[in-house]
């Protein structure tokens, strides 16, 4: 587990420059049109609360919550993620800390804990989960919100003739393991993430002492189909899920 850790860490030090290309101070279109607007439905208030943003990344939501009145501590273990989250926010308390750890933070510290598009990143899911709840105060919340496990939008094919679109699987779905992409958009490295059935991060949630509270799969409300770019992409956005989003609390004693 250790080397793979290693290699992950070492990727996202790698991707942590275009990665700050891609979302930016206000996060990329799909976080934007899709999952944010759920991600604060969840979220609530903060003002006044202590809330851990769990792989910041290069800090955007991190800036976000800290305007929202929270008090922010952001952890990303890619040391290259946050140098990039320093220089955009110097006041910021961003550490470099392991998600399966959590080594730098203290038992039942935070009242909210964010985890953004990270979770299909870690090889250790177990360690992840057990350590969001040791970090979380009895009664916190959890906000995860991570790519579909069920629906992959990389390779979905949306129809032309109609609403629907078609995904071709290489791999059995019920089967985890490491994928490695090619590089998209302007990305110039290869990009890493671990597939898992929707129903192994379910149970992951449940064994490490976590209620499911409330969940969503995010799409593009009426209301912002103007915001959207092009026909194509809201197109996509109406018929394929990018991804799920889980509001968790914290039970008092780890399951």
């Amino acid at each position: 587990m250790s080397t793979e850790l290693d290699d992950v860490r070492e990727f996202w030090n790698r991707v942590a420059d275009d990665w700050q290309i891609q979302v930016g101070s206000d996060g990329d279109a799909n976080r934007r049109l899709n999952s944010d607007p759920v991600l604060w439905k969840f979220v609530g208030d903060v003002r006044g609360l202590r809330v851990l943003d769990a792989g910041c990344g290069t800090g955007y939501l991190s800036i976000k919550l800290a305007k929202h009145g929270a008090l922010v501590t952001g952890i990303d273990f890619a040391e290259r993620m946050i140098s990039i989250a320093r220089q955009n926010d110097p006041t910021g308390d961003f550490r470099v800390d392991s998600c399966s750890d959590l080594a730098t933070v203290s038992d039942a510290e935070f009242d909210v804990l964010v985890a953004n598009y990270m979770l299909m990143d870690t090889p250790d899911l177990q360690g992840t989960m057990q350590a969001f709840h040791r970090v979380l105060k009895p009664g916190g919340v959890a906000v995860l919100v991570f790519s579909h496990p069920c629906f992959p939008a990389g390779s979905a094919t949306v129809s032309r003739g109609h609403d629907g679109a078609t995904y071709v699987w290489d791999f059995p779905y019920f089967k985890p393991r490491k994928h490695v992409d090619p590089p998209w958009a302007h990305f110039r490295s290869e990009f890493t993430w671990f597939h898992r059935p929707l129903s192994d991060y379910w149970r992951a949630f449940i064994e490490t002492g976590f209620a499911v509270v409330d969940f969503e799969e995010p799409r593009v409300t009426e209301d912002r189909y103007h915001l959207v770019q092009t026909a194509a992409a809201l197109k996509k956005s109406l018929a394929c899920p990018y991804s799920v989003a889980f509001k968790l609390q914290r039970t008092t004693t780890s399951a």
